[in-house]
C-alpha cells in the first residue's frame, strides 16, 4: 500500500527458478557440454547465464 501511495512499483520477489524453453537440439548439446565438464546440466546453464552478464 505505501508503494501505491508513493506510486512506485514494488520489489518482485524472485524465486531463483523460471523455466526456459530451447529447442531439443540445443538441449542436447548443453547436455553432453555440461557432461563433458563434469557438471549439472544447472550448473553449466548458470555459470553460461553469469558469464553472459559479465560480457
Amino acid at each position: 500500500e505505501v508503494c501505491k501511495e508513493q506510486g512506485i512499483e514494488p520489489r518482485r520477489h524472485y524465486l531463483g527458478k523460471f523455466n526456459l524453453r530451447i529447442p531439443p537440439e540445443l538441449h542436447e548439446k548443453l547436455a553432453m557440454a555440461a557432461e563433458a565438464q563434469g557438471k549439472s546440466l544447472n550448473t553449466f546453464a548458470q555459470e553460461a547465464l553469469q558469464r553472459s552478464l559479465k560480457a
